[in-house]
């Protein structure tokens, strides 16, 4: 194993930048965000489906829902321990190694990010260096992210790739079906992919324009890529999907009473995919 990283080590961050993982964190009502971050949330999705800036809060409520679902499926269903969560934003209570370590202690996590703000938090939030650990690092350089993560997953036994909210800021021309395809290469059969992407297949027009404002402001750092459902459901190529397969994130596998009433469509889609 890896000796733990130290208690501090230097972070810069550029302020006047906005990043995905702060955006996020906005809209699911953190405080680890700065103006920047607010300015472009308010911007970007003001014209966003169902009720601008409200609605992306929803969805983004939705994504870190699909998460929970998704990891406590892994533990209890498909019996697995190891999780490698790319792009994963600011850990806080409902991140994949508190879902995953309360279903079964024995989980091991190794997040990756490549926000400065997030290896801050991690020193402070991520404790236990054997079983958890944070990389920074970036998706499209997958043979770093796992030469990594080795010291603390153990790539001969079954590991999850979880993907949530990041393939939407991965444009085609980094490759990412490539990236992802990597990452899977190196994980042996029983293991899994768990992924939510963006979609202009829904509310094509808002969709659009959300894209559009995105992109005036975060070209440089996190352009964005939303994709059709024919183009999320091609990441799970070789994989066998689980029911119900590729769908509006909070239609993936919903908890007994608290399936939504609302009739607004998701314009995100979720899914999970096994290895065989």
């Amino acid at each position: 194993m890896a000796s733990p990283p130290p208690d501090r080590e230097p972070v810069h961050i550029d302020m006047t930048v906005a990043h995905t993982a702060r955006v996020y964190d906005y809209l699911l009502g953190g405080t680890d965000n700065f103006a920047i971050d607010r300015e472009v949330a308010a911007h970007a999705f003001a014209t966003y489906p169902g009720g601008g800036v409200d609605a992306a809060r929803a969805d983004a409520r939705a994504n870190r829902d699909f998460l929970r679902r998704a990891v406590r499926y892994l533990v209890h269903e498909a019996g697995l321990r190891q999780f490698l969560d790319i792009g994963t934003g600011i850990p806080n209570a409902d991140n994949t190694h508190a879902v995953a370590r309360e279903e079964a202690s024995d989980s091991r996590v190794v997040y990756v990010d490549n926000d400065p703000i997030v290896l801050a938090h991690a020193h402070s939030i991520l404790r236990d260096p054997v079983s958890t650990s944070y990389i920074h690092g970036d998706f499209r350089d997958p043979e770093a992210i796992l030469a990594d993560a080795e010291a603390t997953l153990d790539f001969t036994s079954p590991v999850a790739v979880v993907l949530t909210g990041l393939l939407h800021v991965i444009p085609d021309s980094d490759d990412p079906y490539g990236c992802v395809r990597a990452l899977l290469a190196a994980v042996p059969p029983g293991s899994y992919l768990a992924l939510s992407h963006l979609t202009t297949d829904i509310a094509v027009g808002a969709m659009a324009t959300v894209t559009s404002r995105l992109d005036e402001t975060m070209h440089t750092t996190n352009p964005p890529a939303f994709r059709s459902l024919a183009e999320v459901t091609r990441f799970f190529a070789g994989l066998d999907l689980v029911d119900p397969g590729v769908v509006p994130a909070q239609a993936w596998r919903p908890e007994c009473g608290k399936v939504t009433e609302s009739t607004r469509e998701s314009p995100l889609y979720a899914g999970v995919g096994r290895k065989p």
